[in-house]
């Protein structure tokens, strides 16, 4: 919730329902962060999250969240209080169209009138339960694909008033897990049925939140495991980590004959150039998202990419299914090598003087090292376990933990339905949110992003003295502005001060102030041993700034 006059009502029903134990509420100081916290507690619970504002451009601040959760399937009840009827459409203050302000991103918008008396009768009690079920179902995905809907409701004045202890009654539990439990549903798709391949050709993609589900399939297949770093699958025997190179190569890219694609994979143009391919059968698992992944159809129209809503594996894989994935693992091994292995341990417990003190020197300058991307990425996934999250923002340090960091079965988040840069860290204290509530043992929720990507989120770490403070490191690796453009095509032929101004947006931000001012703790990690220190730092609130080498 963000605070407003035309949506009081359901501000103070809101916080009844809290005191009833049915519900948490999160006042958020401003609608854009609110919107992306409410995404994070989706994410994260597996439950819609309502975000409810008052009126105006309140509501439209939501849009990007919303847009957000369309792509990504993420369910979430958008509660616009408005004006009634009669002050519709005469220039009424603080109101404008707002049934329908989100277009298709929407798949359930429903206005409600305003009140006309005072009290409600069995017959309205019945007509909001319903109304209520309906868009909770719809947001779930009951009765489609799960995402945001939109509940439009209009209030007159005298707008509130306060509610006495005892009028709200709790929810019965079971109510509520049957109601918000978010499902999946697949109308018309079958499930296939998939043997390995009588010569070794095939492969398994896992995109966005793919799911675990997508190492299974792959170990059954005997296929190599494409798997982005958000994937939920970027573990297992088949795990294929440097799959940009191999895809180009035509002893391995060129020899795939058949795709088995889950999730929303975006981090690569390896990939949705392997599925434009003719001679590349592809199944795609149908995810939650607004969209069907079919990259294939922007290059041929007529491409015939088959859409399921599940994969059985039959059969059993064979030596040479055994062979085809371990020359993709072996050489995605090599390709990456064995990276800085740092000071050899057998000289620290050597006998001869001369050993240990190269083993002492050595251990001293890796402390030293300025820290570069890659290192950042790696310390960050190192001190990242089961019990924690770790959300990424969509920055350059995404793609270069994805073509580097090693399988390991945690909790990654990153906002790819439409890889915006905006309402990561709000997104972030969300999930944190939903984690703490969720597990007796409280991990720690973690959100690696860029420079760029912190300033378009600064609101976010503005909190409400009454507000519960949550768990939280912030890791910035700062370049000075967006490194992400440096890699176009277009710098190629345009000069360096054009790039530089018009993409690149540098900045000179003195970070430690701002976010000290807004109330977070700050460390400066300038070295890899200043980085191994500060993330395991017990602040509660902390952001951590790190100036990248390269």
């Amino acid at each position: 919730m963000s605070p407003g006059s035309r949506s009081q009502a359901l501000a103070l029903a809101a916080v009844a329902v809290e005191r009833a134990g049915s519900t948490s509420v999160h006042v958020r100081l401003d609608e854009r962060t609110a919107g992306f916290f409410a995404l994070g507690l989706a994410v994260e619970s597996g439950r819609p999250a309502a975000v409810v504002t008052t009126s105006g451009t309140a509501v439209a601040n939501l849009h990007p969240a919303v847009l957000e959760a369309h792509h990504s399937g993420v369910p979430m009840i958008v509660v616009s209080a408005d004006r009634p009827d009669e002050l519709r459409g005469i220039g009424s203050n603080q109101t404008t169209v707002q049934p329908g302000l989100f277009g298709p991103a929407v798949a359930v918008v429903r206005d409600v009138e305003a009140p006309t008396a005072h009290g409600v009768d069995a017959d309205a009690a019945a007509t909001v339960r319903e109304l209520v079920r309906e868009v909770v179902a719809a947001a779930a995905g009951h009765t489609g694909q799960p995402g945001p809907v939109q509940l439009n409701v209009a209030f007159r004045e005298p707008l509130s008033a306060g509610l006495s202890e005892g009028t709200v009654r709790p929810v019965p539990d079971d109510e509520v897990d049957l109601a918000f439990a978010t499902r999946r549903v697949h109308s018309g798709l079958p499930v296939v049925d998939l043997a390995p391949d009588d010569e070794p050709a095939t492969i398994v993609i896992a995109g966005h939140d793919a799911g675990a589900d997508a190492e299974r399939i792959a170990w059954e297949l005997g296929a190599p495991l494409v798997a982005e770093v958000s994937s939920g699958a970027r573990f297992g025997r088949n795990l294929v980590v440097a799959y940009r190179e191999l895809l180009r190569e035509a002893d391995f890219g060129g020899a795939v004959r058949r795709a088995v694609v889950l999730g929303h994979p975006t981090l690569s143009r390896e990939v949705p150039a392997l599925l434009q391919r003719a001679d590349v059968e592809t199944v795609v698992v149908r995810g939650p998202g607004a969209d069907p992944y079919d990259p294939a159809r922007a290059s041929r129209p007529d491409a015939a990419t088959t859409f399921v809503s599940d994969v059985r594996v039959t059969g059993r894989t064979r030596p040479e299914h055994r062979a085809w994935v371990g020359r993709w693992v072996a050489t995605s091994r090599a390709l990456l090598g064995g990276g800085d292995a740092g000071p050899d341990l057998e000289a620290k417990r050597s006998s001869d003087r001369a050993e240990r003190n190269k083993f002492l020197r050595d251990e001293v300058a890796l402390r030293r090292r300025a820290i570069d991307r890659t290192m950042l990425a790696d310390a960050v996934w190192g001190a990242t376990w089961p019990h924690d999250r770790l959300v990424l923002g969509a920055s350059q340090i995404i793609r270069v933990a994805d073509a580097h960091v090693p399988g390991k079965a945690i909790r990654v988040h990153a906002n790819r339905g439409l890889a915006g840069i905006d309402g990561t860290i709000s997104t972030a204290l969300g999930i944190a949110a939903a984690l703490e509530r969720s597990t007796a043992s409280v991990g720690t929720t973690r959100v690696l992003l860029g420079d760029l990507t912190l300033l378009h989120d600064l609101g976010a770490l503005v909190t409400g003295t009454e507000e519960r403070p949550h768990r939280l490191q912030v890791i910035v690796g700062n370049d000075g502005g967006g490194a992400i453009f440096r890699g176009l095509e277009v710098a190629a032929t345009t000069p360096a001060a054009d790039m530089r101004r018009m993409m690149t947006t540098p900045q000179h931000v003195d970070v430690e102030p701002v976010v000290t001012g807004l109330g977070w703790e700050y460390r400066r990690a300038e070295t890899w041993g200043d980085l191994e220190r500060v993330l395991t730092d017990p602040a509660e609130r902390v952001v951590i700034e790190v100036p990248l080498a390269d």
